[in-house]
């Protein structure tokens, strides 16, 4: 029972410790940090007490809190300051910043980026993919994936070729202002990948669209 009340308490400080003011509301409430400082935290105490002794249960539980809700909230606390500089960043750019766990996600419409067929980087893309360059110096912790999607018109080779060469224009311009290649992967899925309907106009621009996929290295 000793070592049950040891873990939600880890637990709770981890949550408590991940709280933050919503800049909106005012009102105090916990980051996605604390969450996953949480539940690092309580998977820490249970490997914690499960590999110890029974005399040494409560202790190890504890130590495994510690270890766990660091871990878990290191990225977490990481992901969260990275996805605020990216909003400060690209408000207004029409990139939409997107956060699934882990992982953030940029979607860059193809009306901003590229010309139409082309996979030469429009020349009013340049700032904001300079300030996605500050921001990815800054955190350099993650691996960017970048995909290129078409939508459904023309021949699928020429619609493969062209999300591939989009995605490698992208990652190529990265690296030219000093982003570490190492960090950097690109695709083309061509139109295998749709978010919206190909039977209209407007499914067609969302379909076309460039996507950097920021996950942990």
């Amino acid at each position: 029972m000793k070592i049950k009340a040891l873990i939600a308490a880890s637990a709770c400080a981890a949550l408590l410790a991940g709280c933050t003011n919503n800049p909106y509301t005012g009102e105090r409430e916990a980051g996605k940090a604390g969450v996953y400082g949480g539940g690092g935290a309580a998977a820490g105490a249970l490997i914690g007490a499960a590999t110890s002794s029974k005399k040494d249960r409560g202790k190890g539980a504890l130590i495994g809190a510690v270890v766990g809700g660091a871990a878990g909230a290191g990225y977490g606390y990481y992901a969260d300051r990275q996805e605020q500089r990216l909003r400060q960043e690209l408000t207004g750019t029409g990139v939409q910043v997107v956060r699934n766990g882990d992982n953030l996600q940029l979607i860059m419409p193809g009306n901003i980026t590229f010309a139409s067929s082309s996979s030469d980087i429009s020349s009013s893309f340049y700032p904001t993919l300079n300030s996605l360059v500050k921001v990815f110096k800054e955190f350099d912790k993650n691996g960017i994936d970048i995909v290129g999607h078409t939508d459904s018109t023309g021949s699928l080779e020429l619609n493969m070729r062209l999300s591939q060469e989009r995605a490698t224009s992208v990652a190529s311009y990265l690296t030219g202002q000093g982003v570490s290649g190492a960090r950097i992967s690109s695709r083309g899925v061509g139109p295998s990948q749709p978010i919206a309907s190909n039977d209209t106009s407007a499914g067609k621009a969302q379909n076309r669209r460039v996507e950097i996929n920021l996950r942990p290295l």
